[in-house]
Order: structure tokens, then C-alpha cells, then sequence
């Protein structure tokens, strides 16, 4: 087992005095040889996890489960991978039975192959495969200690594989100073178990037993001062006198202790000290290592000098491994912490000129080493920033191009350098502050510096997402692609050029003007031998689809096949926009979803939005809009964390679009204006175009046809699709609509003809469904518009749209009853209502209602309230669980919602049954909630 930290041994046995009751939850909690699981055991410094996972290694060993054990090194963490390293290098045979795209992505990952840099995904599936085939042969507990210290690859991965692992007979266990910042258990709903302090009677038996002559006063003292603390009961006497007062009550433990050991690591011998030095920044404690180190740094120390060290129980010497642990980590930084700058210089050269056959490693101690800017150290930084990418760890790459840059004297090269960490960080890891700053230091590092389409890519997603505009974004990156011709030479297999149009192809469609595309079309032109498929699709189904879409949906066949075994986000992401205008995102659902899972992993925040907004359109479209509210509230939590203003829009969106299709139309209009505000002032057209769409959906709920006529023409004027206005498509019947309503039937139909002489129809079924609805609005012929209607609502698929397809029911069953045909329209109206219910689109649901009633159906029992079916599938469900008793957190943990979120629907679902308290759910419930629905089922069609 590989291990660190500290082992207490409460007595003379290997029993921890006060810990059966935690050790057995935690046991429960892993499902140790009950299928398996996960937990994060967090506690304060010195409070005895080590010593708890050591209990439970050694009991588990004993009962023939297998443990790995691996530990986070501080000055590990930017070496990507290493903690991985640790726990897998048992089977390295193993790995080579693996499936070849998992073998080869994870022996990329670790180091011992060079390759195409793995995707986090793919990383991550090849390690969960990994350990159920050893978990085949039976139970396994994986064992982490010093959480923190867990370089960011490594956690990345290690925390999809913790939210798998049930089920499959390995159980994981994590530990982690409280208050740590834990990427691997953020936001997951894993179980976190906080190990308490011992309680007073465990304490004093510990403190009796480990110092039995140690004096009463004295002892009080202690057990006051230490609150329960094992690593402070246990070092703590050391120090400790009779006459000795009270430390301040605001000294946190954590500062006690690091106090106790630094007097403990200043009073070893000097060599000692200096040995401890090198031990605590070469970080794995190989004492192969440390003697070859010792060794060229001459500074009178070697590995002899460990003896006084050991004596203290500073450190001890895995005699299997051959490796040294500290025994604490306050140990290591105690260390540290002790010694001068000049002494760290010192030792970071000597551990580089050791590992010469490590070149990340090595590169990494020349540069802490390094204080003058030195080109050879920096290029070595680069090339180890090139490996670090190589194995898809786009953060530790990051870092380690900002060191090199560091070091990198003033010219091109080091203004290079900051443009591709500044690239990385705004279009990969989320970064942005971080890459504003790089940028600026770029922009400094020469007076005069070349284009770069690293620099301008980044620049144009930064200015995107400030307070500059769309056209400033467009010249920019527009200047450098043409301005480095010379360079890229238009090569399609140039990635930064690629990179380049992708981000222009997206501020083209910001602005939503057929002159912003012009450069991109040329460019499109210019690649050779061919334009990626992707790009290729874009320039016709994300640009002006309405013209030049159907021509792309071949191109967008082959993108769509590939998803299932595509395991690189951007390219997910990609094939998501070239399939929005064709309305295939439900082709893309499982990829995107593949995506959004990632990302909540601590993958690249820049891809996980841009999944979340795909699923977010498509669940509006398809009617799942319960799902859609809370992908959109994750979504406008990352745009906020990562400064990412410019892509908070389409969630605004979707969130307005919802609410007022739901009967809230001053917050939808609200919320658009806000949209429209932003939009304006950057020349951002398009996001515009959506909040219109969604004014116009909303006006029409609540009766305002004029305003949702005014909204739908703003996206593009009655009688044409606008060109280079992707969304004008979607609004198209919601003006068609409008008109009707307001008796602009002229400029209704000619928005059909519009739509006709474009061939939408061509486009999806949904546009079929949109355009026949929208033709049978507006004709005067009673007969051709049934025609059209039932044309429409036989288009193949077109249930899927289920909240146009429900307007286009309730259309027809409206035009069905003016014309007296009053038992056929109780079908389509009965079907519109379901759906309508079923959406509660609250306003849609009262025009059903009223149609119905005028056909001569009335549905409602006396006294049944009225709102008691406007519940959605979530609060019906949610209003269950309340009713039987959960509280809104217990609630919240069931459906994996937030406990403000429950309490912000039942807060809804109350007026909507009429009721005042929580403890009349469960008769508001019981006393026929569904018999409306089922009435309308059984008697819409025939009643």
C-alpha cells in the first residue's frame, strides 16, 4: 500500500481509542463488500483521518479486500497525473488487457507512451474499466489521503470514477482537511462524513495512556488547550509546562501545530534539516532520489542524516516502497516553511540535475530554481507544457507556459508564450481574469508584437465577454487570420487557424449580418485540401440556414454518426451548433449530456456551457422544461463563476421563453428587455432575435398581439426571412399568429409565401409542422385550412415539438369549432389541453379550456380547484414527497435539486391547489387531483 501522513497508534495495540462508532459508519457508508461506494472523510488538521484510513486499510487487508492507497504531495500538484501514477502502477499488466482506445489513452495519460493528448473522458472511462476488472476478483478499496494536495488531472478523474463506483464492487474513500476546496467531491451529491474531535472521555484515556506521569494541572491544561485533537493531545506535552498559560483562543489548531513543528524541525542537526528540505520539494520520497540529489548538491548532508529525523518521529521509511513519508503534512510544511529562499534554489537544482530522465519534472525544479529570465530553462518549460497538453491536462499545460513565460526574456518568445496561456485559459479552462491579465502581459512583453491567432482568438472571446462589441471582436480576429496567411498558409490542418474560424463563425452569428460572414466564407474557400466537416456545416446551417441549411444535412449526417464514439468535447459541442438550425440537437443529446457530465467532473467549463445550452434548446422545444429551468439556473452559475457574461444570454433565454409560455409574462418580459438591452449595446443581433422570440411568446399567452407582432417582426420583417437571421425561423408562425390575431392577414400570408419560397419545410419536420400550421392560420378557406392542419399534425415525428404541436392542436380545433364542427373539435382541443397541462403553460391551458367550454364540454367537478392540474410532472412530484412527510432538504437530496429550489416550487404549487400549509398536501392530493386529466383523456375524443 502507498500511503502518507500521520499513524497514531492509540495504545499499545493497533486499536483508536473513541473511533469503533466512526470507523463502523464510514465502513456502512463505503458499502465495503455490499457493492461498493464512495465518501469524502473530512475532519481539522491533526483530528486523525490518516489514522482512520489507515485502520480501515489494515482491516480491510486483513479480510482479503485489496486496498490501493495513494496520497496528494503539495509540491506534486502541478505534475499532472501523479497521483493517478500512484495508484495504478501495481497494474501496468492490467492496463495492457484493457480495450486498445482505453490502453492507449491511459498509458498516454501516465507517461509511459508518447501520443495524441487523451481526452479527460476518455481517461476517465479507461480507469473506472480498470478497477472493475481488479474489482472482478474481488472487493477493492481505493484509499486517498491529503485530498488537497491531489494534482488537478488526477482529481478530475478520480471524481467521475467516485460518483461510478456503486455497484461495482470498489469503494473509495477520500480525506481532506474541512473547509478544503475539493474538486472532486463539488457539486456531486457524494456523502461527505466529518470526523469529529474525540470526546472528552477519549481524550483523557489517550492522554493517560501515551503520558501517564505527565502532571494533573499540567494535563487539564492540555486536554482544554487540545479540544479533543489527537495529533495536538499527542504532541502537544512536548511543549507544554505546568506554569504554562493559555495560547490565545484565536490561534486557530492548524497554527498551533505548525508552530509545535517548525521548533521541532529547527532544532534537528543542519544536514538533517537540509535533508528534510530536499525530501519535502522532491515530493514521492524516493531515496534513490534524494541520495543522488544529496550527492550533487554537496552541501555536507546524505542520507545518514534521516537518523535524527526518524528518532523524532518526523519521518518514517516504507521499507516495501523504499520511499520516505513524513508523518504529518504539517510536517513537510513545517519544513518548507523553516528554510530560505536560497536554500530552496539550491535544492531545486540539485533534484534537476538528477532527473534528467524525467523532463517535466526536471524542467519544473529548474525553473523554481531559475530567478534571472533564462530562454534555455524556458524552453525546456515549454516542451514539459507540451507533454502536460499531450496527456489533456489543458490547466497543468497552462501553468506551466505561464513559468516558462516567466522565465522567457523580453521579445516575440515571451509574448508568444503568454498568448497561448491567455488562449487556453479563456477558450479551455475557464480562466478569464487569469487570461486578460496574460494577454496584457503579452501585449507588454514587445512593443511591436507579431499577430498571433492564439492572442486574437483569445482577445476576441475576452472582448465577447466585456463590455466590447461584436464588430471590435469581428476585425480583430478577422485582421489576424488574413494578416498571418503567410504563416498558416490556409492549412486545414493548421489547429490554431481552425480554432480561429470556429470563434469567428460564433461572433458572426452574434452579430446576424451577411457581411460579418463574408470573411469566414473566403476563408472557407481558401482551406486546403478541404474545410473541416464541421466548418463546412456551420458556414450553411448556423449562418443563413434558411437559404443554404438543407444543402449542409448531409454534412451533418456523417458529424452525427461519429458521436457515439467521440470522446473530444469541443468537437461534441461543434456538431451541437451545426445541428441547431436542422433541429437535430435530440440527435446530440447523449454526447452533449456525455459532455455536461464532465464538466461537472472539473472538465473545461467553455464546453460544458456550450452542452448545457444545446440540451437547454432542445429540452424547450421537446417539452422538457422542468429540466430545462435547471440546466439553464447551472448554466448562469458557470457564466458567473468563469466571467463568461456573453454566453449568460442564451440562459436568460430559455428561463424567459419558459415563464412567459408558463403565464408569468412581466418576468419573461422582463427578463427579454434585460436581453435586449445587452444585446443592443454590443451589436450582439442575435441574442436580440432570441429575446424577442421569447417577448413574442409571451405577449401571445397573455393576449398582447400587437406586442407579440411588433417582437416577431423585430427578428424579421412580415414577408421575408431576413437573411443571416437564423432564429427568424423560429418565430415564423409566432408572426403569422400574431397577424391573424391583429388582421394584418396580408402581411401574414405573405410571410407564408416567405417561408415557402425558402423550401423550410425541407429543413426538419418541425418545420414542415411550422409551416403547414402557419399556411392554415391564415388562409380564408375554411377547407384548405383543415387540410393543412391535419397536413401538419401528420407530419412524421412532429409530436416531438410538443409545445407547437399542442398550439398548432388548439389551432385547429378553434378553426374546427367556428365552422361548427363542434364535436370534432373536442379531440384536438382535449389533446392540445394534456399538453398544455402537462407544460403548465398556464395561458394556453385557459384558451383550451374556453374553446372546450364553448364546444359545449364542461370538465370541472363543482368546487374542484382550479389550478389543482397546472402542476408540472416536477412540483406534482415534489408536492408528493411533502405530503408524505420529508422536509424540503430531504426532498432536495431525492430529486437532486437545491433545498431553495423545492422550496421555491412548493411556494408555486400552493395557491395552484389552494391550500395555505404543508399539512393539507396530502388532502389537496388525495381528493381527485387526476381526475381531470383522465377525464380528458377518455372524453376529448368522443365526448
Amino acid at each position: 500500500m502507498i500511503g502518507g501522513g500521520v499513524t497514531f497508534t492509540y495504545g499499545q495495540t493497533n486499536t483508536l481509542i473513541g473511533r469503533d462508532g466512526d470507523l463502523r459508519r464510514v465502513r456502512d457508508l463505503l458499502g465495503i463488500k455490499a457493492g461498493g461506494g464512495s465518501l469524502l472523510l473530512a475532519g481539522d488538521a491533526g483530528v486523525g483521518k490518516t489514522a482512520v484510513l489507515d485502520a480501515l486499510a489494515r482491516t480491510a487487508d486483513e479480510e482479503g479486500i485489496r486496498v490501493l492507497r495513494a496520497a496528494g504531495v503539495e509540491f506534486e500538484a502541478d505534475c499532472s497525473y501523479s497521483c493517478l501514477n500512484q495508484i495504478l502502477f501495481p497494474f501496468l499488466d492490467t492496463i495492457d488487457d484493457l480495450e486498445v482506445p482505453f490502453r492507449e489513452a491511459l498509458r498516454v495519460a501516465l507517461g509511459f507512451d508518447s501520443g495524441r493528448p487523451p481526452e479527460r473522458l476518455l481517461v476517465s472511462n479507461a480507469v473506472l474499466r480498470l478497477l472493475q476488472k481488479v474489482a472482478a476478483a474481488g472487493p477493492l478499496l481505493v484509499v486517498i489521503d491529503d485530498l488537497p494536495w491531489v494534482d488537478q488531472a488526477s482529481t478530475a478523474v478520480l471524481g467521475f470514477v467516485a460518483r461510478r463506483v456503486t455497484g461495482l464492487g470498489v469503494s473509495f474513500l477520500a480525506a481532506a482537511r474541512s473547509g478544503a476546496r475539493n474538486l472532486l467531491y463539488e457539486g456531486g451529491g457524494l456523502p461527505t462524513y466529518e470526523l469529529p474531535p474525540l470526546d472528552e472521555e477519549s481524550a483523557a484515556q489517550l492522554v493517560g495512556i501515551k503520558f501517564p506521569g505527565l502532571a494533573r494541572s499540567v494535563r487539564q491544561h492540555l486536554l482544554a488547550v487540545a479540544g479533543g485533537n489527537p495529533l495536538a493531545l499527542l504532541e502537544l506535552p512536548t511543549a507544554l509546562q505546568p506554569a504554562s498559560a493559555d495560547p490565545p483562543t484565536v490561534l486557530p489548531l492548524s497554527r498551533r501545530l505548525e508552530t509545535l513543528f517548525g521548533s521541532r524541525v529547527t532544532g534537528l542537526p543542519t544536514p538533517s534539516r537540509r535533508l528534510l528540505l530536499l525530501a519535502a520539494l522532491e515530493g514521492t520520497g524516493d531515496l534513490g532520489v534524494l541520495q543522488a540529489a544529496s550527492r550533487q548538491a554537496n552541501d555536507g548532508y546524505d542520507l545518514a542524516d534521516l537518523a535524527p529525523a526518524e528518532r523524532d518521529q518526523l519521518v518514517r521509511i516504507e521499507g516495501s516502497t523504499r520511499r520516505l513519508r513524513f508523518r504529518h503534512p504539517l510536517i513537510r510544511s513545517a519544513v518548507v516553511g523553516n528554510s530560505t529562499s536560497g536554500e530552496q534554489r539550491a535544492v531545486h537544482g540539485a533534484l534537476a540535475q538528477v532527473l534528467v530522465d524525467q523532463p517535466e519534472r526536471r524542467a519544473w525544479h529548474l525553473g523554481e530554481a531559475t530567478v534571472e529570465p533564462d530562454e534555455e530553462v524556458a524552453a525546456l518549460l515549454e516542451d514539459a507544457a507540451r507533454l502536460t497538453l499531450h496527456r489533456g491536462d489543458a490547466a497543468g499545460g497552462m501553468r506551466t507556459l505561464i513559468r516558462s513565460a516567466h522565465l522567457t526574456p523580453q521579445g516575440q518568445n515571451r509574448s508568444r508564450r503568454l498568448a497561448e496561456a491567455a488562449y487556453l485559459g479563456a477558450e479551455a479552462t475557464g480562466a478569464l481574469p487569469s487570461a486578460r491579465k496574460l494577454l496584457d502581459d503579452a501585449r507588454h512583453a514587445v512593443p511591436n508584437p507579431e499577430n498571433s491567432l492564439h492572442s486574437a482568438t483569445a482577445t476576441a472571446l475576452l472582448v465577447l465577454n466585456s463590455d466590447g462589441d461584436v464588430d471590435t471582436a469581428h476585425r480583430l480576429l478577422v485582421a489576424a487570420i488574413e494578416s498571418t496567411a503567410e504563416t498558416h498558409g490556409y492549412d486545414a490542418g493548421d489547429k490554431a487557424l481552425v480554432d480561429a474560424l470556429h470563434m469567428l463563425a460564433l461572433i458572426c452569428f452574434f452579430g446576424a449580418r451577411a457581411e460579418l460572414w463574408q470573411p469566414y466564407y473566403r476563408a472557407l474557400e481558401r482551406l486546403k485540401p478541404k474545410p473541416p466537416l464541421f466548418l463546412s456545416a456551420l458556414g450553411r446551417t448556423f449562418s443563413d440556414p434558411a437559404r443554404t441549411g438543407a444543402a449542409a444535412s448531409g454534412e451533418l449526417d456523417l458529424l452525427i454518426a461519429s458521436l457515439p464514439g467521440e470522446t473530444d468535447p469541443m468537437q461534441i459541442t461543434r456538431t451541437g451548433t451545426a445541428a441547431l438550425y436542422l433541429d437535430r440537437l435530440g440527435e446530440v443529446r447523449e454526447a452533449a449530456w456525455r459532455v455536461v457530465r464532465t464538466g461537472r467532473d472539473g472538465g473545461p467549463a467553455r464546453r460544458h456551457l456550450s452542452a448545457l445550452i444545446h440540451l437547454c434548446l432542445d429540452d424547450y422545444l421537446s417539452g422538457r422544461w422542468d429540466e430545462a429551468l435547471d440546466l439553464a439556473d447551472e448554466g448562469l452559475q458557470i457564466c458567473e463563476e468563469h466571467g463568461y457574461t456573453a454566453f449568460a444570454w442564451y440562459y436568460l433565454y430559455i428561463k424567459s421563453i419558459i415563464s412567459g409560455a408558463r403565464g408569468n409574462a412581466d418576468d419573461s418580459l422582463a427578463t427579454a428587455g434585460r436581453i435586449i438591452d445587452w444585446a443592443s449595446a454590443r451589436g450582439a443581433h442575435c441574442a436580440g432575435h432570441y429575446a424577442h422570440h421569447a417577448a413574442a411568446v409571451a405577449s401571445l399567452g397573455r393576449g398582447d398581439f400587437p406586442g407579440a407582432y411588433e417582437h416577431a417582426a423585430a427578428v424579421s420583417p412580415a414577408g421575408s426571412l431576413a437573411s443571416h437571421a437564423p432564429h427568424a425561423l423560429w418565430v415564423a408562425m409566432d408572426l403569422v399568429e400574431a397577424g391573424v390575431r391583429i388582421n394584418r392577414d396580408q402581411e401574414a400570408a405573405d410571410h407564408v409565401r416567405a417561408m415557402r419560397e425558402a423550401h423550410t419545410a425541407a429543413l426538419s419536420p418541425r418545420q414542415a409542422l411550422l409551416l403547414d400550421g402557419a399556411a392554415a392560420l391564415c388562409t380564408t378557406d375554411d377547407e384548405e385550412a383543415l387540410r393543412l392542419f391535419e397536413r401538419a399534425l401528420a407530419t412524421p415525428g412532429a409530436e416531438r415539438w410538443r409545445f407547437e404541436y399542442a398550439r398548432i392542436q388548439l389551432a385547429h380545433g378553434e378553426r374546427l369549432r367556428r365552422i361548427r364542427a363542434t364535436a370534432e373539435s373536442r379531440k384536438p382541443l382535449g389533446a392540445a389541453l394534456l399538453t398544455f397541462e402537462h407544460l403548465g403553460a398556464r395561458p394556453w391551458v385557459e384558451r383550451a379550456e374556453q374553446e372546450l367550454r364553448a364546444a359545449g364540454w364542461n370538465r370541472r367537478s363543482p368546487g374542484e380547484p382550479k389550478g389543482r392540474t397546472l402542476l408540472t410532472p416536477q412540483e406534482r412530484e415534489i408536492a408528493r414527497l411533502a405530503a408524505s412527510g420529508l422536509t424540503n432538504k430531504q426532498i432536495a437530496e431525492r430529486l437532486f435539486l437545491s433545498h431553495r429550489t423545492v422550496g421555491a416550487h412548493l411556494y408555486q404549487i400552493f395557491p395552484k391547489l389552494g391550500i395555505t400549509s404543508r399539512g393539507m398536501l396530502r388532502d389537496a392530493l388525495d381528493s381527485g387531483a387526476t381526475s381531470r386529466r383522465t377525464r380528458a383523456a377518455d372524453d376529448g375524443p368522443d365526448a
